[in-house]
């Protein structure tokens, strides 16, 4: 796979430009310096190449970000990783001490590297462009990332120096299991634990990870997409504009996904938001697994794990077929069972259950247990069948379906569980008339 990573000091417009090159606003953009800081990847294409694109974050020496070292650690993990550096620098300020630094770095990885001048909006500044020859990595491309002017002839330069034979991964053509949750319970530190290696920035503090970092997994024989998402706090405690973009990012990474893994700290129990953060999930009809992280940091007994579970369907109810797994992502304790249980409930939201076996299951039950009588009418359910859809719907033909009521709705959804396994995955029932 060909990759193409930005880098630069903070606030030159790598995230502008990595949204235009990609087509989408994927990363987060804002005035303030320091908005990314894991790697970010996207993938583009240009005269029928595609290739994928990596977004870091500012690198920076001696400020006041108290991230500095992570993302100066991931923009060094994007540099070693990548192809071609696209080394943004900005026309209005000049060459600066970081820019400096940055290039004796850049020169040092010996490899194929792109001098980018931004912010270059009138022909005027293209004269303030030549200092940047100071840095001694060759001729400097004006462009603008905000308004895409002389995006087309870096585009042409990238694919010059680019390898022949490589394409960018396709994220539509395999599952994506999302890791979603309030701040701060462990969900890059689950997603480090999982990938083998510190591919997100982990930090003790809410908040650090701010957009949805897709990685792909394959390993032991599963083949998916892994997205590690923003903490989703309530919206009354959402106070920066970056929070509520990165909130946004992660409900919509929730939309786009086959899985959530849900995950909860064990000191802190199941709260609210957890609970609207799971009604999300199943609102969109995505596959849910509970993961109880720090699960070392609690003292046990005999029965704590089973009383656990009991506590969490009761609060999770009525949808409370769900996976629960007790992990520490410190430890590495259950890790692999997250994983295999995701791509579980990912299969059985995909399954088919043929007409005839689905009659021939549930019909004898109806006839056995019929839904009761409402004013003195029989209400008659002739048939069963599995609708077309990409999650499991079921339409149930009788004489009355007005009358049936929610808890034989219930009972003949907890039958199709038990019988199928669709532990984790949301089951929609209609009533249709014969």
């Amino acid at each position: 796979m060909s990759l193409v990573a930005i880098v630069g000091r903070p606030n030159v417009g790598k995230s502008t430009l990595f949204n235009r090159l990609v087509g989408q606003r994927q990363a987060i953009v804002d005035a303030t310096a320091g908005t990314t800081r894991d790697r970010h990847y996207g993938k583009t294409d240009w005269n029928g190449r595609e290739f994928s694109i990596i977004d870091t974050g500012g690198y920076t020496v001696n400020s006041e970000d108290i991230f500095e070292d992570e993302i100066r650690r991931q923009v060094l993990l994007a540099i070693e990783e990548a192809d071609v550096i696209l080394f943004l620098v900005e026309v209005g300020t000049g060459v600066t001490d970081l820019d400096m630094m940055m290039a004796e770095i850049l020169r040092r990885a010996k490899k194929r590297v792109i001098l980018v001048c931004n912010k270059v909006d009138n022909y005027e500044m293209i004269y303030n462009s030549h200092e940047f020859y100071t840095l001694g990595l060759g001729d400097p491309f004006c462009i603008s990332s905000m308004s895409g002017s002389g995006t087309g002839e870096l585009m042409d330069e990238i694919l010059k120096l680019l390898p022949e034979d490589c394409a960018a991964e396709q994220l539509e053509d395999l599952p994506r299991i999302t890791i979603v949750g309030r701040p701060n319970v462990g969900k890059s530190s689950m997603t480090n634990a999982l990938l083998g290696q510190d591919r997100n920035i982990v930090t003790n503090i809410a908040g650090t990870t701010r957009d949805s970092i897709h990685t792909r997994y394959n390993k032991y024989g599963m083949d998916f997409y892994l997205v590690d998402t923003a903490g989703m706090r309530k919206k009354g405690k959402t106070m920066e504009d970056l929070e509520f973009y990165s909130v946004m990012r992660s409900i919509r990474a929730i939309e786009a996904s086959d899985v959530c893994v849900l995950m909860l700290d064990a000191q802190q129990g199941i709260e609210s938001q957890d609970l609207n953060i799971h009604n999300l999930i199943v609102r969109n009809r995505k596959g849910c697994v509970i993961v109880v992280n720090k699960w070392d940091l609690i003292e046990k007994e005999n029965n704590t794990m089973k009383e656990w579970k009991e506590f969490l369907e009761k609060k999770l109810a009525p949808f409370s077929d769900i996976p629960i797994i007790f992990t520490s992502a410190l430890h590495k304790q259950r890790i692999l069972d997250v994983l295999q249980t995701a791509i579980r409930v990912c299969n059985s939201r995909s399954r088919r259950i043929p007409t005839s076996e689905l009659n021939d299951f549930i019909l004898p039950i109806i006839e056995q247990t019929p839904p009761p009588t409402v004013k003195g009418k029989y209400i008659r359910i002739k048939y069963a069948m599995q609708l077309p859809t990409p999650t499991p719907q079921f339409a149930f033909f009788c004489n009355l379906p007005q009358y049936i009521r929610e808890n034989y709705r219930r009972f003949l959804e907890n039958h199709i569980r038990e019988q199928y396994d669709f532990s984790g995955v949301p089951i929609q029932i209609y009533f249709r008339q014969k």
